[in-house]
């Protein structure tokens, strides 16, 4: 997978947690963020996600003109039945040298980790795919390990229709 390099800006920091109704001072308030811990402006813990974004290949963005399926009620441009059971994020974990701060210029390399399976009764075979990812500085230096899981299943879950309709059973 090719390395992603994005620069951290504090404006991109105090809306990243704006949008997660996160009001510490240490992402937006210069002064406050000097006199606390921190020592100045530091990017919230799950900051690092927002690399996605200058990723010009991320699969989950709409691209102009090509059919995307979308996150809505109805998938938007797909029609007839998917080309896979689809998948699933099951875990996410960030481990820490120190946090991300304005200036920094981080790259980010994906690396494969463990794989292991197990077997459900709705979905035969459940696949886990572990993905990790090392953000380093402009120096070389490693920030942060963040390490998910993903999991596809082998078979699509029939969905019942209940009361509200969710699936049942």
């Amino acid at each position: 997978m090719p390395k992603i390099t994005f620069p951290v800006e504090a404006t991109h920091i105090m809306m990243f947690a704006r949008a997660l109704d996160d009001t510490n001072p240490a992402y937006h308030d210069a002064e406050a963020a000097r006199r606390s811990e921190a020592g100045g402006i530091v990017a919230p813990p799950t900051f690092t996600t927002a690399v996605a974004q200058f990723d010009p290949d991320y699969p989950l963005r709409p691209k102009h003109g090509e059919s995307w399926f979308g996150s809505a009620k109805e998938a938007s441009g797909i029609t007839g039945k998917p080309a896979t059971s689809g998948g699933l994020h099951g875990e996410q974990h960030f481990e820490y040298l120190r946090y991300p701060k304005p200036g920094d210029v981080l790259t980010a390399e994906v690396k494969p980790g463990k794989e292991w399976s197990k077997e459900s009764r709705r979905a035969g075979k459940l696949i886990f795919r572990e993905r990790i990812t090392e953000f380093r500085d402009q120096a070389g230096d490693l920030v942060l390990v963040a390490r998910s899981v993903g999991i596809t299943t082998e078979r699509p879950v029939e969905q019942t229709g209940g009361a509200n309709g969710t699936a049942q059973g």
